[in-house]
């Protein structure tokens, strides 16, 4: 089949995030290389995305680890373009965060020393996180952009719940970016906040769970949340195509479309899902709860990116999507 579009690179194309952009450049004529780490003790079953609409003519899968970044090379041969969405997650600390943090700089320099070594590479979309924004500011501050940086060393005397993570993403964002700069290689960041919405990995997303259980009242690992920044998976996917095509796109992106407070959610909940009943306002205004800031995708927009979703479809389409999966939401 004629490569319309060129070939690309998606790494972490089993996951969440990546699956969905995988999905959406097949939709849009891309040819795509994605990445499995090798476990021949425990094979995945790779047919959610193998099935996809073009997959049998567009889609290579192939071997490669953040840990031996030279895995790479040839998965990037030849590509035009790299999404780095792959990325260490250990919430449960079962390793020391600068041993995490190391393998996720060490990864993402290793990927894009590969972009610098085959030539044909335009341009490296890195996805970084909400994370590596919000743990920074004063708590006056409500709304932040892209010169906003989260501070690491607050974070490693705070330990706040998924200090390691926000610590890796803060620093790998850093690097990359630096590398792009002094090697005269494109490199572009998108900072999605919580991601929701429908999925095609065969597992319930970390995001996608937190966010139900912010939806319907429920504790999650942050605790109760009060309000948070959301943007629906398309939206994300959609976003980082847009930054590869974009021929002006430079430095970060901020990926949010609304910030959802608890007040919000559990209206929508209440009117259209009464089976799941969640918390009065009342009762959980009474709970200590974290307010995660907004952050302000004034940039993305300028550059001419239009949202689709807002909270309603996020919610209806999560909801949906684990009903048809046989998920349970509660």
């Amino acid at each position: 089949m004629e490569e319309s579009k060129g070939r690309v690179c998606v790494t972490g194309g089993t996951g969440f995030i990546g699956s969905w952009i995988i999905k959406t450049l097949l939709q849009d004529g891309y040819s795509v290389n994605t990445t499995v780490r090798n476990n021949p003790e425990h094979k995945k079953d790779l047919s959610f995305l193998t099935g996809l609409p073009g997959a049998s003519q567009r889609l290579q899968i192939l071997s490669a680890d953040l840990s031996n970044p030279e895995s790479f090379n040839a998965v990037i041969e030849g590509c035009v373009g790299v999404f780095h969405v792959a990325t260490p997650v250990d919430f449960e600390l079962r390793e020391p965060e600068e041993v995490v943090t190391k393998r996720s700089i060490d990864g993402a320099l290793g990927i894009l020393k590969a972009c610098l070594n085959c030539k044909t590479v335009k341009r490296v979309v890195y996805t970084s996180s909400a994370s590596a924004v919000v743990h920074g500011g004063t708590e006056e501050q409500q709304v932040m952009d892209e010169s906003s940086w989260t501070d690491v060393d607050l974070l490693r005397t705070s330990k706040a719940f998924g200090w390691s993570y926000a610590v890796s993403k803060t620093l790998t964002e850093k690097a990359v970016l630096e590398f792009g700069e002094q090697n005269g290689l494109e490199v572009v960041t998108l900072i999605p906040t919580f991601v929701f919405g429908p999925f095609i990995c065969p597992k319930l997303p970390g995001s996608v769970q937190a966010s139900l259980k912010f939806s319907f009242g429920e504790k999650s690992g942050f605790d109760s949340l009060l309000e948070t920044p959301m943007v629906h998976v398309d939206d994300v996917a959609r976003a980082h195509i847009f930054l590869l095509e974009n021929p002006n796109s430079k430095g970060r992106y901020n990926c949010s479309k609304c910030l959802v407070t608890y007040e919000r959610i559990s209206e929508i909940v209440s009117a259209k899902y009464q089976e799941f009943k969640p918390e009065t306002v009342e009762c959980f205004n009474k709970i200590k709860g974290v307010k995660i800031p907004d952050l302000s995708s004034k940039k993305l927009i300028d550059a001419g990116f239009v949202f689709k979703y807002g909270i309603e479809e996020m919610l209806d389409d999560a909801i949906q999507c684990c009903k048809e999966k046989g998920l349970p939401l509660k």
